[in-house]
């Protein structure tokens, strides 16, 4: 039992999930009964659908077990590490054979998340002992110049994994070639896309790692000071970057000469902001960062030429930088070798909605998006019809499942209309309206800008309007055609990307499924049936029993009929509420 360590995951989503408690479970019967084996913290590693996530290393092996609450506990230090016998049931992943969840790992390449879920990432030991701070070691130990550490960057291809996709390495060049005395570094780990969370996870599980590369960054450049602007809500990720920065300080890893680079000085400070999804944008995260309020400016000047307080500034975000020291350690071909000729490399993507394996994904540039959702992700939940998938978050685009031989990388992604954005992926199946969804995302752009652009500020408003009298059942002729004019209005007036990606969601769904909004105006009727106001409810007179359960539940009495006789919905009292719905036990009432 020595040789034991059980490693609970404590990232965010394992904390929602309840993998606190299993840990203090873990801790208070190892205590109790004395038990002699080590009890160890990680992060997420990916598995969100199978949260709290339990590690079990012995002599016989690994073994990954999923959905451990307190109530598991017991029996797993029972069963698995006093008497050596695994509960197969509950494995999830192991090098001794193969669960059917192993799946989700299968295809995988694991670049940005190397680390994630395999070290506590508050140790820097730990990170060392998986080849922490070795590229930067590297740089230094072999005197490999600034210039080519960028050529290095260039030669791997990296784009920047924030959304745009500019290369990376030509970021950076244009940063050193301006002969400025002061510049900085900002990381943006102010992460916009509600749907993708894989910035967070990544600072919660391997703070070091972006550190690490944004300490290269900084050398390659030329700067001195950096910034990680995270937004404040994700108090973990601060927490475990700010301890992550105070052990590399101690070490020497930050501070001045570091790593016996003689005039290399370097430090970084984190920035917490107040999460305004414009401040994704690379201007007004400046201003953030500078006291003022988060709007963008025009461009040029570019951040290269005049950033943060008008020196040149590189910025880059999170999945960005963790990629650096992977590429420096294993050379920009090993790099050079996954994706496609024009988007080379990983990307991690978080899949959500109707989908059976939710959670954090890392693939090849390249794979299709079928691929992804179906081989990786387990497939639509409750094995129902694929409908279309969003990608690129509230700025995305919608892709229908026709289109889902497309592949994942910048070029084919954009031909569809959508974009890569921060790696959101938002699954659909049959049930969900994608008028609806429309609405959805355009309602969060609406209320996240910043009001500098009349257009985005008054445009995106009226095409909230057109789009929840539509879903309302108060659409017109004319409304498609509105909202197209107003769309490409928007695009092409508005200073961001914020304010130019926003009408993205709603011409993608018009492209793809102009017949749906067709039937909300026209017909009156919702087909996904999802839009409230737009459904019907009927009681089937060959079903209808009489037990008069609906007509006590109904709050409008909109239901007529006595005891053991058929009932009937007045549907000028009707307000769509759908507990008849709901409530009826024999299948008599029918919604379309």
């Amino acid at each position: 039992m020595g040789n034991t360590k059980v490693i609970v995951g404590l990232g965010s989503c394992g904390i929602a999930a309840g993998a606190m408690k299993t840990y203090r479970e873990f801790s208070r019967i190892k205590d109790t009964d004395k038990l002699d084996f080590e009890l160890k913290k990680t992060s997420c590693i990916g598995m969100c659908y199978r949260e709290p996530l339990v590690e079990i290393i012995d002599d016989s092996g690994s073994y990954l077990y999923g959905e451990i609450d307190t109530s598991r506990v017991d029996e797993i230090i029972e069963k698995h590490i006093k008497n050596l016998s695994p509960l197969r049931e509950y494995i999830v992943s192991s090098d001794r054979f193969t669960p059917e969840d192993q799946k989700f790992f299968d295809g995988q390449v694991r670049i940005s998340l190397r680390n994630c879920g395999l070290i506590d990432p508050e140790s820097i030991e730990e990170y060392e002992l998986r080849d922490g701070y070795k590229a930067v070691r590297r740089i230094a130990d072999e005197k490999i110049s600034p210039e080519d550490v960028i050529q290095s960057v260039l030669d791997s291809g990296l784009r920047g994994r924030g959304g745009g996709g500019f290369p990376t390495g030509l970021k950076w060049k244009f940063a050193r070639n301006n002969k400025s005395e002061k510049k900085y570094v900002i990381c943006n780990a102010d992460e916009g896309d509600p749907g993708a969370f894989m910035d967070r996870s990544i600072l919660e599980g391997d703070p070091h790692g972006v550190i690490e590369g944004i300490i290269i960054c900084g050398y390659a450049i030329g700067a001195d000071e950096a910034y990680i602007y995270c937004r404040a809500e994700y108090p973990l990720a601060i927490k475990r970057l700010n301890t992550a920065i105070r052990q590399a300080r101690n070490k020497s890893c930050l501070g001045r000469d570091i790593f016996g680079i003689r005039g290399f000085n370097f430090d970084i400070t984190v920035k917490e902001g107040a999460g305004a999804f414009v401040c994704g944008e690379e201007t007004a995260l400046i201003a953030s960062i500078e006291g003022k309020r988060g709007m963008p400016r025009r461009r040029p000047p570019f951040p290269a030429e005049a950033g943060l307080w008008k020196h040149p500034t590189n910025i880059n975000n999170v999945e960005t930088f963790i990629n650096i020291p992977w590429i420096i350690n294993n050379g920009p071909e090993a790099y050079a070798s996954y994706g496609t000729e024009k988007s080379k490399g990983t990307k991690v993507f978080a899949l959500t909605g109707k989908i059976k394996h939710g959670g954090l994904v890392e693939v090849p540039m390249g794979i299709s998006i079928k691929d992804v959702i179906f081989r990786l992700g387990g497939g639509i939940s409750g094995d129902k019809k694929f409908k279309a998938v969003q990608l690129g978050g509230p700025s995305g685009g919608c892709i229908p499942e026709y289109l889902s031989h497309t592949r994942v990388d910048y070029d084919s992604v954009n031909a569809t209309g959508a974009i890569m954005g921060s790696g959101g992926m938002v699954v659909m199946d049959e049930s969900t309206c994608v008028v609806d969804i429309a609405r959805f995302f355009l309602d969060f752009t609406q209320k996240e800008s910043c009001g500098k652009c009349t257009f985005c500020r008054l445009g995106t408003k009226r095409m909230l309007e057109i789009l929840t009298r539509i879903c309302e059942g108060e659409g017109s002729d004319g409304d498609i055609e509105a909202l197209g004019e107003l769309a490409e209005s928007i695009r092409d007036s508005s200073l961001c990307g914020l304010g130019q990606t926003a009408p993205n969601p709603v011409l993608t769904t018009i492209k793809y499924f102009r017949d749906e909004y067709e039937a909300h105006i026209r017909d009156r009727k919702c087909p996904a049936k999802s839009c409230r106001k737009l459904l019907t409810y009927t009681i089937l007179a060959d079903k209808c029993t009489g037990c008069m359960v609906c007509a006590r539940g109904c709050p409008t009495d909109a239901i007529e009929g006595k005891k053991k006789q058929l009932h009937k919905i007045d549907q000028d009292l009707c307000i769509k509420c759908g507990l008849c719905y709901t409530k009826c036990r024999f299948d008599a009432v029918a919604m379309s």
